[in-house]
């Protein structure tokens, strides 16, 4: 299996306290792998080094087999990146939010009107394009943030608890979107406290707890 992501040693340090404690793991081509383990277990920490948002101490991170850097802009656009926190531009419509971040990476604007429209299906928003975020529910809102972060379809997505807070009915629509990522070629990275969703979506699991590999299960 071909590595898309490969940890080694990583080690990140807060003053005294190791956040990340030579850790090392693989993500394969094509699979969902659940990042696992209760709060401040390293899982937020161990993501944005891996997307060098954070700098770390010592250890190697390569993605796609090139080394990740902070100015590594060719890896950058082949990733989609959705946060717990919601990131949406409430001047702009559900259309024009999609077409604003699918922009920064496809700039052929057939090519984008057709990924829109395509993220749109996916996460089940087709009746609500014209709306501004202020008028969805959380729900809504939360599949509008997934839509803008994997519009430009993205090779490696990471997921943090993206069905937190959301009605039953878009965390299914949720769950299947994922799903239907990963058919299309996708790799994916996903955070979760949800143990069921963790049985429904993930092809392997990593346990974190104190920056280290607790466990390392295959579904």
């Amino acid at each position: 299996m071909k590595d898309i992501i490969e940890v080694k040693n990583l080690v990140k340090q807060y003053k005294e306290i190791k956040a990340i404690d030579d850790l090392s793991f693989e993500v394969y081509e094509g699979e969902i792998l659940g990042l696992l383990g209760p709060n401040g277990s390293g899982k937020s920490t161990t993501i944005n080094c891996i997307l060098s948002l954070l700098n770390f101490k010592t250890g190697s991170i390569k993605i796609f087999g090139e080394e990740m850097k902070p100015d590594a802009y060719d890896i950058k656009s082949k990733i989609g990146v959705v946060f717990q926190d919601i990131s949406v531009f409430d001047e702009l419509t559900v259309y024009e939010n999609i077409d604003y971040f699918c922009g920064l990476y496809i700039k052929d604007k057939t090519i984008r009107k057709q990924y829109i429209e395509d993220a749109i299906e996916l996460v089940g928003l087709e009746e609500f394009k014209n709306f501004y975020p202020k008028k969805l529910s959380g729900g809504l809102l939360r599949r509008l943030n997934i839509a803008c972060g994997i519009a430009h379809k993205p090779k490696l997505i990471f997921l943090d608890e993206p069905t937190v807070a959301v009605d039953p009915q878009s965390r299914n629509n949720i769950l299947d979107g994922i799903k239907k990522l990963r058919d299309n070629g996708a790799t994916i990275v996903y955070t979760t406290h949800y143990m069921e969703e963790v049985e429904i979506l993930c092809d392997r699991v990593i346990i974190l707890d104190k920056g280290k590999v607790l466990a390392t299960r295959n579904h």
